[in-house]
């Protein structure tokens, strides 16, 4: 077997059972993958030296086709509600396939960290058939010093297959998609996708399951901090400006998606950024811009001229789930450690497509845990398949739903201590619609987002009046120097104020309805906190 690179020759890939390979490549740096990548075939070389790939049928996550092993140690501790269930012998008969599948391949092998505290890391080894998907996960994982990998041994495991295919009926799963997670034998198998994110949320989701033992909360946030050591957390779903809104030119970028909140303080989970680029512009997010346009960056499913290797944009022909992946040092005031301090200020993002939500709201702690159990955003044509014109709810527990292996109230009551004990600030932030729902209102403008958010950071929004909106019960400014009056107060942006008054009744049943489940397991105070109970009371 042909073996390159810096590797501990005593844990080789064979003691995961890989056997009868053409090659293992490890640790390649970019410039070398980009070479085995393009003699393969597998992208092109873009205008400013990115690479770009296409996922083909997959242009996203399959969070449907994601298992766990159900054993003696998971069986009382996971989630089950949202996560599927394979037996060991299951698993067994799936890594033997996944086994047999590699031989005879050449794959490439990055021997990484998930976690920037060297106290609460897990060495990640992941193996790819591709030389792109290689790439990608060195780009968004921590890289080790060269001189650590001759006695790097890994705690956790990931065999990335895109071409194997799943048997339904022979492997106990959904489709020919797999993410298989045995947390005991601590490994996990991906088959039958090309989309990259599946193995960087792998690492998420392992992270989200042994991290709570250790009095450790993982979130799926970014953060960054201002001069003075102030954290800020920005809790979101996909397409809410999570990483855009991070990306402040005044503040330290501290990571764009995945955090540890630990008894010291806050720390990244990775060792790169996975940026929407649907409609990226230099004018909008000039760094984003700038770290995605070069050498080393790897583009997913975007469009660009074949001629003159232009990307554009602005094209959603193949997805608008276009994406951008490079390494954290690409931004120019990003954290070199990825740690920081414990958090003064927590935003929640949303990007409500109803037009209803204040642009922000001041959150009480009982509200705050009510909303992140929640988790709301709303989803509009174009982000996924088979929407209609009608914006959809999308509730999705704790902002990270399907990166949850255990039950949510345990990340829900580990947040409200951590909130209470550090006295914490909590907003929650439209950067959804405002004068009208989605295809009628007009998207907020992010001259507003980052004036409102800024106040709030810097500690002069505490200062503001309020008021207390009659729909949802939180507090909203109302007014801020250099912010039009009228677009905090949702209403007065709509032309038909009953519609306006109709459209923010459905949407507050719609968390009434979502919020059920969980009304046994939280405290008085957070039922109080729900919307409905604002509208009563009129």
């Amino acid at each position: 077997m042909n073996e390159t690179g810096l590797r501990n020759s005593a844990h080789g890939a064979d003691k995961f059972g890989l056997k009868d390979l053409a090659g293992v490549h490890w640790n390649l740096p970019a410039e070398q993958l980009y070479e085995y990548a393009l003699a393969a075939k597998e992208g092109h070389v873009v205008e400013g030296g990115a690479f770009c790939a296409e996922t083909g049928v997959h242009t996203g996550r399959s969070p449907k086709d994601k298992f766990v092993v159900c054993d003696d140690a998971t069986e009382k501790t996971i989630w089950w509600e949202k996560n599927g269930k394979l037996t060991p012998k299951q698993f067994d008969v799936l890594l033997g396939d996944f086994l047999a599948h590699a031989e005879g391949k050449q794959l490439f092998a990055q021997d990484l960290y998930g976690g920037a505290d060297p106290k609460y890391r897990i060495k990640a080894r992941v193996f790819t058939e591709l030389a792109w998907h290689s790439l990608f996960i060195r780009s968004l994982l921590i890289r080790p010093d060269r001189k650590e990998l001759a006695g790097y041994t890994p705690d956790f495991t990931i065999l990335c297959l895109p071409t194997f295919k799943a048997d339904p009926k022979k492997h106990g799963v959904r489709s020919e998609t797999v993410i298989a997670i045995d947390f005991s034998r601590r490994m996990i198998l991906i088959g039958g996708s090309f989309y990259a994110g599946e193995m960087k949320k792998s690492v998420f989701t392992t992270l989200n399951y042994y991290l709570p033992a250790e009095s450790v909360m993982p979130m799926h946030c970014s953060a960054n901090v201002g001069k003075d050591g102030d954290v800020a957390l920005f809790f979101g779903l996909s397409g809410t400006g999570k990483t855009t809104l991070s990306a402040d030119p005044n503040r330290t970028l501290i990571g764009d998606d995945e955090h540890g909140w630990s008894p010291d303080g806050v720390f990244n989970f990775e060792g790169g950024c996975y940026a929407k680029c649907i409609k990226l512009s230099p004018e909008a997010e000039p760094e984003i811009y700038a770290a995605t346009n070069r050498f080393g960056a790897v583009l997913e499913n975007v469009v660009f001229d074949p001629q003159t290797r232009v990307p554009d944009y602005d094209d959603d022909s193949k997805t608008e789930n276009t994406r951008s992946a490079y390494p954290l040092d690409f931004m120019p005031r990003a954290s070199r450690t990825g740690r920081a301090g414990h958090p003064t200020n927590i935003i929640f993002l949303t990007a409500d497509a109803f037009g209803v939500m204040p642009p922000i709201a001041k959150l009480t702690p009982a509200q705050a845990m009510y909303h992140f159990l929640s988790g709301y955003t709303a989803k509009v044509a174009g982000t996924e398949r088979g929407l209609g014109n009608e914006p959809q709810p999308e509730f999705s527990t704790c902002f990270g739903s399907p990166f949850l292996p255990r039950d949510p109230s345990v990340y829900g009551n580990l947040l409200r201590e951590l909130i209470a004990k550090h006295n914490v600030d909590c907003w929650l932030v439209n950067t959804g619609w405002t004068g009208g729902k989605y295809g009628t209102g007009r998207r907020m403008p992010i001259k507003v987002t980052r004036a409102l958010l800024t106040a709030a950071l810097n500690g002069s929004l505490r200062n503001a009046d309020f008021r207390t909106d009659k729909y949802f019960g939180f507090a909203v400014p109302t007014s801020l120097p250099g912010v039009e009056p009228h677009i905090l107060d949702p209403i007065k942006t709509w032309a038909d104020k009953a519609e306006f008054d109709k459209t923010a009744r459905a949407l507050v049943g719609m968390f009434q309805k979502n919020f059920a489940k969980f009304e046994a397991q939280v405290d008085a105070d957070v039922r109080a906190a729900a919307p409905e109970v604002k509208l009563a009371a009129e």
